[in-house]
């Protein structure tokens, strides 16, 4: 199988690979300096923006981005070429990021009245202690490729709408077009329903599909190798 990945996708497949087996084997230490955190969290660091993506917060998670990397990823690539593919993946993966952070600083600004509360300015009496303890509370960083690889998605959704794709629950067959309005439609819900059990940041899903579809829309427009 990885012989049969594309140049860019292979690349991506083995940077994933690497940041997972480092932070989570190697240097632990190191999760918080690239994991994605909100600006006003103590935490944040600018390149949080890029490095987040490579970051994956178990087996699972990383297994199911980079099978669905490697599915949709390669055809998309196969039709783009390495330098379009690699911009889409990027951009869906900022997109994903930044309406995540939006969604995550409108709810601080309706419980705090302001889009970048910092804990020190909300919990004054608190010793440095419970500071560190109510801003791993508050700054929940979000990790994972999952943004980008909804963004493939939605492309290989645009570019082939009438492949059919093997559903493994249930199994049957099922066009392209249909799995990916499904799918989105699904995380739509999740992402209104707001359980607070459900740790799964489906508005960077939203967001990787939202900014891969505009940016799709633009290439069209332009007639610069779309298909």
């Amino acid at each position: 199988m990885f012989q049969q990945a594309t140049p860019v996708v292979r690349n991506l497949l083995i940077i994933n690979g690497i940041f997972y087996v480092v932070t989570h084997f190697l240097a632990p230490d190191l999760r918080p300096l690239l994991a994605g955190y909100y600006p006003s969290a103590p935490q944040f660091q600018p390149w949080q923006v890029v490095t987040h993506m490579f970051m994956h917060a178990s087996l699972g998670h990383i297994f199911f981005n980079m099978f669905a990397l490697f599915m949709f990823g390669s055809q998309l690539e196969r039709v783009w070429g390495p330098k379009r593919f690699l911009n889409y993946y990027l951009a869906c993966g900022l997109g994903a990021f930044l309406l995540h952070e939006l969604v995550v600083g409108y709810g601080y600004f309706t419980a705090y009245g302001t889009w970048f509360p910092r804990v020190e300015e909300l919990f004054p009496d608190f010793g440095y202690s419970a500071l560190q303890i109510q801003a791993q509370r508050m700054y929940v960083p979000v990790v994972g490729a999952s943004g980008a690889v909804f963004g493939l998605l939605l492309g290989f959704g645009m570019l082939f709408p009438n492949t059919r794709l093997q559903l493994l629950f249930p199994p049957i067959p099922i066009k392209a077009r249909y799995f990916v309005l499904g799918y989105g439609a699904l995380e739509l819900l999740l992402a209104l329903d707001n359980n607070p059990g459900d740790n799964v940041a489906h508005f960077a899903h939203l967001g990787g599909m939202i900014f891969g579809y505009m940016l799709l829309k633009r290439w069209q427009r332009d007639r610069d190798v779309f298909y």
